[in-house]
């Protein structure tokens, strides 16, 4: 075995392991690291201003490869500003190695400044965090850390790398995670119990979530909701599970509102498929699910499977391939009249649709020449001067509804969005979006508060020149804290008479987000006029820059 210092052996372990990037916010700890990468030019540092944007980066970029991504950040008091980055991976199961450095080993006792029980700070928000003591482990623990956050139910892994483990020499063996084979198959007399529950159901619904696409199952989510003429709801939409344009797509389930309730009673079986049933915010006392309505639960995360609701049926499996098998047993058990009321169904949930699309359009065309800006048409405007092949990064919170509405997003990878609910993640998640699809434009739309937890992610977007075009929500409030505040007076609280001031969430004082993107080398401009948007992010495209589009829209409820 080759003999090498510790920080050696990393950067040839991640070179193994076929890394690209490692996202990263410099410290002193990390010197070691940070002076063995100038000898491995193959692995890119990508610098960023502030640890939860070192984390949010690879985030974005671990979820539009499908791999698992890497980050570097700052020993204790660095790590702890980028755990809320990490909670959001945590929440949404992203295959990441979150890294720092620590204090000489030699020095624990002493309590230096900044060190700290770095494991403990993470271990609840990792699939498995541990600190590397010998550089002749490092090997081992960097192998163990791709395996685990890749293997289903994927997830973001901790190691911590004293400073003295990365400067002492040992003997090690440089060999990568193997590929892994994850599409686990089911139980066939599981297949076989939810396909007859299925065949029999007069209405049946699909929950989905990211498991879906992470899985790569869309196609056999679709065959199986046609197969059904099932309407399809999104426990979220943080990834493209099902075509948003499909006549049984219905929108996602406000877990935090008892009309959650009213959009799944009546279901006689309810299938869910990698997502977590029911998780919610805001207290709802009633059950989501009625008494008679059966549960079938399909998921490659075994402790969703039955975790807060009475389940019929679990099915442990690689959804693509539990979909498949269930699709395939359908065909078997589907009756001609089953057939039949499914078309019926799948027709008209089409015609409801239809009927939404054409309210949605007639609100539009009323409030079109309103100004401040609608947020629909911020979003028809963005819609229709986007160009061809687009990928959205959305954290637009409260403008998030308008966007589903004018934007499809039929194709896996066309739009990402913030899981978790740590706000921060698109300013720097679509820079890593970005870079892990260079030939295609992205198009991040934040809102105006998310925008400020990790703005410093425009200095990274210049430094490197990575063109995403921001376009940013800018209704100069927390509006979404105004909604809730609106839930807990009239539904919590049953008080239909007081009248909120909305204390600590307007913004006051100006916030003008384009001459801050110009201040951290990004192109920006301000919006106000609805006609002008069009062309604004047309000239944004046209440069090959960053820009920030600082769009001016009604914030009213």
């Amino acid at each position: 075995m080759p003999s090498m210092t510790g920080k050696e052996a990393l950067a040839q372990m991640l070179i193994a392991e076929g890394l690209e990037y490692i996202f990263g916010n410099p410290g002193t700890s990390e010197t070691p690291l940070l002076d063995v990468l100038q000898d491995f030019p193959q692995l890119k540092y990508i610098q960023s201003l502030q640890e939860g944007t070192a984390v949010g980066m690879a985030d974005g970029y671990a979820r539009a490869t499908g791999r698992p991504a890497f980050a570097n950040i700052h020993i204790a008091g660095g790590l702890a500003n980028g755990i809320s980055a990490l909670y959001n991976a945590f929440r949404g199961g992203t295959p990441l190695i979150l890294t720092a450095g620590n204090s000489d080993t030699r020095m624990h006792l002493t309590e230096p400044t900044l060190s700290g029980d770095l494991v403990e700070m993470t271990a609840q928000y990792t699939k498995w965090s541990a600190e590397v003591l010998h550089p002749t482990d490092i090997p081992m623990a960097v192998r163990r850390a791709f395996k685990e956050a890749k293997t289903p139910p994927t997830g973001p892994v901790f190691l911590s790398f004293p400073w003295d483990t990365m400067d002492e020499t040992a003997d090690v063996d440089i060999a990568p995670s193997s590929p892994g084979y994850f599409h686990t198959r089911p139980d066939t007399d599981a297949v076989a119990q939810a396909s007859r529950l299925l065949a029999q159901a007069e209405n049946p619904i699909i929950v989905m979530g990211d498991r879906v696409a992470q899985s790569g199952a869309m196609s056999q989510l679709v065959r199986v909701a046609e197969q059904l003429g099932a309407r399809v709801y999104a426990a979220s939409f943080s990834e493209v599970n099902f075509p948003t344009s499909h006549p049984l797509y219905s929108g996602i389930l406000n877990t935090s509102s008892p009309a959650a309730i009213q959009q799944l009673s009546g279901a006689d079986v309810i299938l869910a498929v990698g997502a977590n049933i029911f998780s919610s915010f805001l207290y709802v006392p009633e059950p989501f699910l009625a008494a008679n309505t059966k549960l079938i639960h399909l998921d490659n995360n075994a402790w969703e499977v039955e975790k807060n609701y009475p389940t019929e049926v679990g099915i442990l499996a690689d959804p693509q391939a539990g979909l498949a098998d269930l699709a395939e047993s359908l065909e078997q058990d589907m009756s001609a009249p089953a057939r039949e009321a499914a078309a019926i169904r799948m027709a008209t949930l089409g015609q409801e649709r239809q009927r939404s699309d054409q309210a949605y359009q007639q609100r539009l065309k009323e409030r079109w020449d309103h100004r401040p800006m609608p947020v629909e048409r911020m979003m028809h405007e963005l819609a229709k001067a986007a160009p061809p092949n687009t990928i959205v990064a959305n954290e637009a919170i409260t403008s998030s509804p308008a966007l589903m509405r004018e934007f499809s997003f039929d194709e896996p990878g066309s739009m990402y969005g913030i899981r978790g609910g740590a706000l921060g993640w698109a300013m720097p998640g679509a820079l890593g979006v970005q870079l892990a699809n260079p030939g295609r434009p992205v198009l991040a739309v934040v809102g105006d508060g998310a925008s400020l937890y990790t703005v410093q992610a425009l200095w990274t977007a210049a430094l490197y020149n990575i063109p995403v075009v921001y376009a940013i929500c800018n209704n100069r409030s927390y509006r979404i804290l105004k909604v809730n505040m609106d839930t807990y007076l009239r539904h919590m609280l049953q008080d239909q008479e007081r009248e909120s001031e909305y204390v600590g969430m307007n913004f006051e004082n100006p916030l003008d987000l384009a001459a801050l993107g110009q201040a951290l080398g990004v192109a920006g401009e301000r919006i106000e006029d609805p006609a002008a948007l069009g062309p604004a992010l047309e000239r944004a495209y046209a440069s090959g820059k960053p820009a920030v589009l600082d769009v001016c829209i009604d914030g009213s409820l």
